[in-house]
């Protein structure tokens, strides 16, 4: 397994797309209403990167047809943006969205409330964001992915939810997906040790009811018991100074999303 170790050039190479990412997804979650469908925030995001540097990083990749990602409800993962689908009170979509700028890849995701939720609901969107927080603070050089994961699996296990097993987190650098692979489980002191220089896309995928996914078609991940689903990610750094969220403003304190 290979390991890329970036510099501190290229770490400010993908914040810059980071920065992008962050903006766009900022505006994304702020525009979310009932009645607007998926392809109105894909169409919005295309407008918002339009004339920045660089290039949307999932449109194309393995022929996948959008800038977005857009998963409602139940659908875990790569939902595609449709004017078919529109959103509806008590809704939730988790928007995951990408960007390389000059060669380099950043990659962060929400899941956003349409309007108002059920509580239960507003509960799952906090445990992830939480779980997410909690995976972030591992992201400290001599730490083992064991730990991440493992932040990540005891905090929502503790509240009753599940994590997915089928799709997890993943370096990133030079290439959207790269070594090493990050599940949102695992044994603390377990897996390979956390350097500086690391980068890796942290991304709590949970579901309210059990772990178990079904592909809907090629692309589409959802629950298998038709419960909700959240996704919160953020590409982080692990640097001299501690994690370094590149999917944010550097002077950002406080919670991830």
């Amino acid at each position: 397994m290979a390991i890329h170790l970036r510099s501190a050039e290229e770490l400010e190479k993908m914040h810059r797309a980071g920065l992008i990412v962050y903006e766009t997804l900022t505006a994304l979650r702020d525009m979310v209403r009932p009645g607007l469908t998926t392809m109105d925030l894909e169409k919005f995001a295309e407008e918002k990167i339009a004339g920045k540097p660089g290039k949307a990083a999932f449109k194309g990749y393995r022929g996948y047809p959008c800038s977005l990602c857009t998963s409602v409800n139940g659908e875990i993962v790569h939902g595609i943006p449709s004017p078919k689908r529109k959103l509806r009170e008590g809704d939730i979509v988790s928007i995951d969205f990408g960007m390389e700028v000059d060669g380099y890849y950043a990659d962060s995701a929400v899941t956003v409330p349409v309007g108002k939720i059920r509580p239960e609901v507003r509960k799952l969107l906090d445990v992830t964001r939480e779980s997410l927080d909690r995976a972030i603070d591992k992201m400290r050089a001599g730490n083992r992915l064991g730990d991440v994961g493992h932040a990540v699996q005891s905090w929502v296990e503790q509240h009753g939810y599940s994590v997915v097993r089928e799709f997890v987190g993943h370096g990133i650098g030079t290439k959207m997906h790269d070594e090493p692979n990050l599940p949102n489980y695992g044994e603390e002191g377990r897996g390979a040790r956390l350097q500086e220089g690391m980068v890796i896309a942290v991304e709590p995928m949970v579901n309210a009811g059990g772990p178990e996914v079904r592909m809907r078609d090629e692309w589409v991940a959802e629950t298998a018991d038709g419960s909700p689903s959240a996704h919160f990610e953020h590409t982080v750094a692990v640097t001299a100074n501690g994690p370094w969220i590149l999917t944010r403003p550097k002077e950002m304190t406080g919670p991830s999303w």
